[in-house]
Order: C-alpha cells, then sequence, then structure tokens
C-alpha cells in the first residue's frame, strides 16, 4: 500500500521515499444515517482494549486482524462524495491508532465535514498525561468535533438513546470544551 521510489531516467539518480500513513481497519461503510448527525462515511478501526461485555463490533477487539488502508486512499473516497455531512471514527478504539487518524481528521477538516469520534475513554482522561495519553492523542483530540465517550455498559443499555449505546456514554462538543477548558455535554 505504500508508494515505489521514483527513479529519474537521467544520468543522476534520484530517489524519493515517501512514508504513507495507514490504518489498521475492519471495515467502512461509505454513507450512513445511524452514525452521527447527517451523512457520514464511517471508518470502523481495527484493535481495542476496553473488552467491553456487550459490546457492539466484536469483530474490532482483535489488534492483528482487519486490513492496513491508507489514509489518502480513504481520504479519496470521503472527499469524492459531495452527500457526506461528516465522519465517523468507531472501533475498536481508534484513539489507539491516533497519529494516523489524527492526519487523516486533518484532511477531512480542509474540505468542511465534522468529525465524530466513538471511544472507550473518558475524554479528560485523554487530555492528561497519564499512561493512556500521549502527545499523537493529544493531537487527535484536537482535530475531533463530536466525542462519544465511556466504555459501553450492557446494564446501562438503552435503544432509546440518540448515538450511544449506554446511559454512562457521553456526547461531548470537543470544540466547545477545549476552547472553555471544561468539558461541554450536549447529549
Amino acid at each position: 500500500m505504500g508508494s515505489s521510489p521514483v527513479v529519474s531516467t537521467s544520468k543522476w539518480l534520484l530517489v524519493e521515499f515517501r512514508f504513507v500513513e495507514q490504518l489498521r481497519l475492519a471495515g467502512f461503510v461509505e454513507e450512513s444515517i445511524v452514525d452521527g448527525p447527517g451523512v457520514r462515511f464511517v471508518i470502523f478501526v481495527q484493535g481495542c482494549p476496553h473488552r467491553c461485555v456487550g459490546c457492539h463490533n466484536p469483530r474490532t477487539l482483535d489488534f492483528n486482524g482487519g486490513k492496513l488502508v491508507s489514509v489518502d486512499y480513504l481520504f479519496d473516497l470521503i472527499s469524492k462524495n459531495p452527500l457526506l455531512d461528516g465522519v465517523t471514527f468507531s472501533g475498536g478504539e481508534p484513539f489507539w491508532q491516533s497519529a494516523p487518524c489524527c492526519c487523516l481528521t486533518k484532511k477531512i477538516h480542509r474540505i468542511g465535514l465534522s468529525v465524530m469520534v466513538y471511544t472507550g475513554y473518558i475524554f479528560e482522561d485523554l487530555l492528561t498525561d497519564g499512561k493512556d495519553s500521549s502527545p499523537e492523542r493529544l493531537g487527535f483530540i484536537k482535530n475531533v468535533d463530536i466525542l462519544v465517550d465511556g466504555p459501553f455498559k450492557i446494564r446501562e443499555k438503552s435503544l432509546d438513546l440518540k448515538f450511544k449505546g449506554s446511559r454512562n456514554q457521553r456526547i461531548i462538543d470537543v470544540r466547545r470544551s477545549l476552547d472553555k477548558r471544561e468539558t461541554i455535554v450536549v447529549g
């Protein structure tokens, strides 16, 4: 999935190496109306440490499963669809692939689409320097518009909830939260 070195035919040899960001994915859905507001491209990342009982996407748990897909390929698909309102990252756990997710979210914002992320982590924990945080994760969270945080809890499951699976989960306006330096829960 990477690019090949480019070699010139002149008497000088030019070799160019290009690093290609890749995501390990379980799959994607090109148009969804159930994974966030509006019409959304949904990316299901592969690999999750949370192991929630009753997980909605159990095939995404294995870190070695799925397939590698380039960020550029995904962005090409996203950018060609004029019907999209945004992109949703689900899982698996997107914050275990923060660097390529961050790269893709920056591109998504450049074309005016929103970014929504589902995570088993708690928003405030993603912002700290604790064991589950990193500069890449902080970069990723800064490029998220809407975050659904918290692990899925089967005892708090409800089919009446919009865009979340259990009552403990929160829908957070990340941009406003970062601006105000307090968590802004919108659902």
